[in-house]
């Protein structure tokens, strides 16, 4: 059996979060996500559109040390130009920057910045990427 068509690739992360408020403030209010579900008061679920990110309230009594690491989550832009706008839009709400937004080797844009519960997010304009979702339109 061939491997099946991956279709759609990550479209959906899961994070264990201290602060589930001020994380979903975050995501809602500077990144522009949608509450899709909100199953309880531990629980949300956000979307973007194409993808889903989904909030868990971790339990107190578990040290971080215990819990999963994580070293990034990403969100694709669709233009170069829009990393250093959204540079400037979470710098300007106080957001906690990692580095500046740069070109890599293969011709990627982006930065990184962190979440208020410290998960570290990237920003990023990446050519593969967009021109797979053009060709899709």
């Amino acid at each position: 059996m061939n491997r099946p068509e991956m279709s759609y690739g990550l479209r959906h992360v899961a994070l264990y979060v201290r602060d589930l408020p001020a994380c979903e403030r975050f995501y809602v209010e500077l990144l522009g996500m949608n509450v899709e579900w909100r199953p309880d008061e531990r629980n949300v679920y956000l979307s973007s559109g194409s993808d889903n990110l989904a909030l868990h309230q971790g339990a107190a009594d578990i040290p971080d040390e215990a819990i999963q690491r994580l070293d990034h989550i990403g969100f694709f832009l669709a233009t170069e130009s829009l990393v250093d706008e959204w540079f400037v839009w979470l710098k300007d709400h106080n957001v906690p920057i990692r580095t500046e937004p740069r070109t890599h080797r293969d011709g990627a844009r982006s930065f990184y910045c962190y979440d208020p519960d410290g998960t570290q997010v990237q920003i990023i304009y990446h050519p593969p990427v967009c021109a797979w979702e053009a060709s899709r339109a």
